[in-house]
């Protein structure tokens, strides 16, 4: 079962979000409020998974676990940058 989030978080980060808050206490274990998380449904799913990942694995964000942070903010980035630059493409045409 963690395996099948894990892909589905990679491919559907929303969706595994509202598995992880359904089914378990995944989020809630790593986060005090539950602000951050829906913000971070909204804003930067990557990031606020990438968090949780490391809050629950090791405890805090240091190391490798840094590292796979910045990787998700980077890749949130690119996600909502990239799609405002095809739309602004697709605008000129």
């Amino acid at each position: 079962m963690p395996c099948l989030i894990a892909s589905l978080g990679f491919f559907f980060p929303r969706f595994a979000m509202v598995l992880m808050v359904i089914f378990s206490d995944y989020l809630g274990r790593a986060y005090d409020t539950m602000l951050w998380p829906l913000l971070g449904f909204l804003f930067a799913p990557y990031t606020t998974l990438a968090y949780a990942f490391s809050i629950n694995r090791h405890g805090s964000v240091d190391g490798l676990y840094l590292a796979l942070v910045v990787v998700a903010v980077l890749f949130d980035l690119g996600i909502l940058g990239g799609g405002s630059h095809s739309a602004k493409k697709m605008a000129c045409k």
